[in-house]
């Protein structure tokens, strides 16, 4: 081979070479931003996003510009092109430190989707503040969940009704999507209800003469009355009691409710009057429905409530988160003058710091046993 030759083959060589040296390289960057990372979070954290609907993909980036660095834009709208990605999915998303653009593009076209928390606990008393609490974290309207609590048409599929829709949403946390729609997140609750409700609950609640909705209203009377744990199932049976004699159940929290003022402290013969089917010293046996959201602990006290005779409670006029149970009116009577006596001459300052102090014995004894 002459020197011409050798020149020609030896320049097509070395052309080859850097146009494959370049191709390469090209290919190494293209997987490195697809598959590894284009994006790379600022403080090295992970970061959460909610994606509203009518959301572009130019205003996804816009988003994500505020805590990550973006390698290669131009290379993105390459990788989109080639994915077909047209517009991301609403939800709410969590992106980790560091992705490529395979990853980001994949959970926003497929809606792939990092579920939320959502919680409430047995303080939460009316419909109102349970819509508000469970869409806290949603995407959902809590208006729009407020009128499905509130429509009889609505809640009879599960067997309930606006007063007790309340049941369906058994205190706890929840892990749900972003964007679940109504009807899933009822059909989610009713889920966990049954889960709860099985039949070796039924079949208790059945031999007290209770339904589910029924347990869940003692219950509710129940949280009302007292914190003390030990105190709650004796509670129970008292109202049991009454409910199958037919008797007024007398029960100062649903009065509290029928007024619509959780703080007082006390019931008064003018709240005693006020006319509310809630008013259970007006209206016979349960309330239409429960008057806070029961937690399922006190759901089991009263699915296991101890036999007793007890039809009258009155608290304990040492104001020591006690009660005084009695079979009889007349020894109910008698408790009722020492505690009435004692409220017409407390130190209500005295009170407070006492019970303030009472909590934080509690609260030292509760974390030394932990």
């Amino acid at each position: 081979m002459d020197i011409k030759k050798r020149y020609i083959v030896r320049t097509v060589l070395i052309t080859l070479s850097i146009l494959l040296f370049l191709v390469g390289s090209f290919a190494v960057e293209q997987y490195y931003r697809l598959q590894v990372s284009n994006f790379r979070a600022r403080d090295g954290q992970s970061h959460s996003y909610h994606i509203y609907p009518g959301a572009t993909v130019d205003s996804v980036l816009a988003l994500l510009d505020s805590d990550y660095f973006i390698g290669s834009r131009h290379d993105f709208y390459l990788h989109k092109r080639f994915k077909l990605f047209l517009s991301p999915e609403p939800g709410h998303y969590t992106f980790p430190p560091q992705m490529g653009d395979s990853e980001l593009i994949n959970r926003l076209k497929y809606g792939r989707q990092t579920p939320v928390m959502i919680t409430w606990n047995n303080y939460v008393r009316t419909r109102e503040e349970l819509a508000g609490r469970v869409t806290r974290h949603l995407m959902m309207d809590s208006l729009t969940l407020l009128c499905l609590l509130d429509s009889d048409a609505y809640m009879a599929q599960y067997g309930l009704n606006r007063e007790t829709s309340r049941c369906l949403f058994i205190p706890n946390t929840y892990e749900v999507l972003w964007t679940i729609t109504p009807d899933k997140l009822f059909q989610r609750m009713q889920q966990e209800y049954n889960t709860f409700w099985n039949t070796e609950r039924r079949q208790l609640a059945d031999s007290l003469g209770l339904t589910p909705v029924e347990v869940a209203i003692i219950a509710s009377i129940v949280e009302g009355e007292s914190h003390n744990k030990q105190e709650m199932p004796i509670i129970a049976s008292l109202y049991i009691n009454r409910v199958h004699r037919g008797m007024h159940l007398q029960a100062c929290p649903t009065v509290k409710y029928a007024v619509g003022d959780f703080k007082l402290r006390r019931v008064l013969n003018r709240h005693l009057a006020v006319d509310n089917p809630y008013n259970t010293y007006l209206y016979p046996g349960l309330p239409p429905g429960p008057i806070r959201c029961p937690n399922p602990e006190t759901m089991d006290m009263v699915l296991h409530a101890p036999k007793t005779d007890y039809l009258f409670m009155c608290a304990n006029p040492q104001l020591n988160n006690t009660h005084i149970f009695s079979s009889s009116y007349g020894n109910h009577a008698a408790a009722a003058r020492q505690y009435r006596h004692t409220m017409d001459t407390i130190n209500w300052e005295r009170f407070d710091e006492m019970r303030r102090q009472q909590r934080e014995a509690a609260k030292q004894q509760e974390q030394q046993t932990l």
